[in-house]
């Protein structure tokens, strides 16, 4: 049901342009752009592209309405007078491009300030991709006083110890990247400590 409303909500631009486009040019190279962007968008959301959905969201909604006012101007050069049924098809896409803007303004700022609370651990993909040889046995989260992170602890299938696991990971030391673009400002730090024979790889917010 998710997928379905995140898909809808993508291409719903497209649509609203395809209501008010009055040239064939502009209006099929506008439709382009605004499904290009809604299969991006809609990528980030099944999670074959890695970014930050709702910076992702905030993103695509406010650049979806500049590109159609861009499309509109471009047709009002040619001279072309809109006949009257166009105003009021206008001005029911500035509405709605309007409302669908604010209401994903209010869920980003609802979300950023549910984030600064810190009682979610990082999801699975904040965890190294692991090489060819190391197998994941386990994988949870945990809570403290310092926060929320997630922890999975992996074994060698070729016999490695500890270290050599380690190394073949790249975790050496601890590594930081940004979490997100606008609304996430937290950065997720990607970590591994040796348990007996296993290793322990976990993800942290910092």
């Amino acid at each position: 049901m998710l997928s379905l409303l995140g898909s809808l909500f993508a291409v719903a631009p497209a649509v609203v342009w395809m209501t008010i486009a009055r040239t064939r040019p502009v209006g099929f190279a506008v439709g382009g752009a605004l499904l290009a962007g809604a299969s991006l968008l809609i990528s980030v959301q099944q999670g074959w592209i890695d970014a930050p959905g709702p910076d992702a969201h905030l993103v695509f909604t406010a650049l979806a309405p500049l590109l159609i006012a861009c499309g509109a101007g471009l047709e009002g050069r040619h001279g072309n007078l809109p006949p009257p049924q166009w105003v009021s098809r206008r001005n029911g896409a500035i509405g709605f491009l309007g409302v669908q803007f604010a209401l994903t303004l209010v869920v980003g700022l609802l979300y950023a300030l549910m984030i600064g609370e810190g009682s979610d651990a990082p999801p699975s993909k904040a965890l190294p991709s692991l090489p060819p040889g190391i197998t994941m046995i386990e994988e949870g989260t945990s809570c403290g006083s310092g926060g929320c992170w997630r922890a999975a602890t992996v074994i060698s299938e070729n016999g490695l110890g500890g270290p050599e696991i380690i190394r073949e990971l790249g975790l050496q030391q601890e590594k930081c990247r940004s979490s997100g673009w606008l609304l996430d400002w937290r950065d997720v730090c990607v970590g591994a400590r040796q348990n007996g024979e296993n290793v322990i790889v976990y993800a942290g917010w910092g």
